[in-house]
């Protein structure tokens, strides 16, 4: 049986005449998340009138991010909904909370994060603080620090712009009152001990310390002595993060200190395990 030659180029024109599947955008596939159904009657039940705002904001953040996108959609915005329960933007530019893409063992994995501002926004909605501040410490500021009652003067003016150190106080409206100072070098000690993103080098720390540090001594400030609201207990599992039984077991409880990010960096792409950021 003779066979018949094939007609290549008439396979090619057939190929070519079928309509091809344009591969989705970074922004269709997460609007298509958070535009379904389901999504949206989850984000205006939180949300209620600014759950648009909300869903455009994720839109853009997944589709503005390349590190981000190395992550899935469906994953993304399962930590986007962290933010979600706690009524936090998740806007890098207002810092008050982030989703960052971290990579294990070549494989990605988005990761909420609270800034610092994020902190100070949950302590003020308890209604329970008169005053909550974080801040740098430069030298020439730091005049004392009482180890009884854990009293820190930070009155002196500053004779450079030399950060020495990191402060956060805070004062309930009962009056109960307490400042944490902790040095550079304490603040490095301790990111060297509990934090992976540290000891690995990535950008979270290494190009936003100042902000990183704030929140260490911020965070460990309200773990230790804030008013424990729902809302703030939430927030410390949603980034799970150290609680304070076991810094006090592992010895982080001295006295004599008596004591975020803001983070607008993604991951470089180095591999770590980050137990905390």
């Amino acid at each position: 049986m003779e066979n018949k030659p094939t007609n290549v180029s008439g396979i090619i024109a057939q190929q070519a005449a079928k309509p091809k599947t344009k591969a989705k955008t970074p922004a269709q596939m997460m609007q298509s998340i958070v535009n379904a159904e389901g999504s949206q009657q989850l984000l205006k039940n939180s949300l209620k009138e600014n759950a648009g705002a909300f869903t455009a904001s994720v839109i853009d953040l997944y589709a503005s991010d390349t590190y981000l996108q190395h992550c899935a959609p469906q994953a993304v915005f399962a930590e986007v909904l962290k933010a979600v329960s706690l009524k936090l933007p998740i806007n890098k530019q207002l810092g008050f909370a982030y989703i960052i893409p971290r990579r294990s063992h070549g494989v990605w994995t988005p990761v909420f994060q609270l800034g610092y501002k994020g902190y100070i926004q949950l302590c003020m909605r308890t209604g329970a603080y008169r005053y909550i501040n974080a801040g740098p410490v430069y030298e020439g500021e730091l005049k004392s620090m009482d180890k009884l009652s854990g009293e820190v003067d930070l009155s002196g003016d500053p004779v450079s712009d030399q950060v020495i150190g990191y402060f956060a106080f805070m004062e309930t409206l009962n009056g109960f009152r307490k400042c944490l100072y902790w040095s550079k070098e304490k603040v490095i000690r301790h990111a060297e001990r509990y934090s992976d993103s540290y000891k690995s080098g990535n950008a979270i720390w290494k190009d936003n310390f100042e902000e990183m540090a704030i929140k260490t001594v911020l965070r460990y400030l309200l773990s230790h002595w804030g008013v424990m609201s729902t809302e703030m207990e939430q927030a410390f599992q949603a980034e799970n993060v150290q609680t304070a039984d076991e810094m006090i077991a592992s010895g982080e409880n001295d006295v004599v200190y008596a004591d975020a990010a803001v983070i607008n960096e993604t991951d470089t792409g180095k591999e770590s395990e980050d137990k905390d950021a």
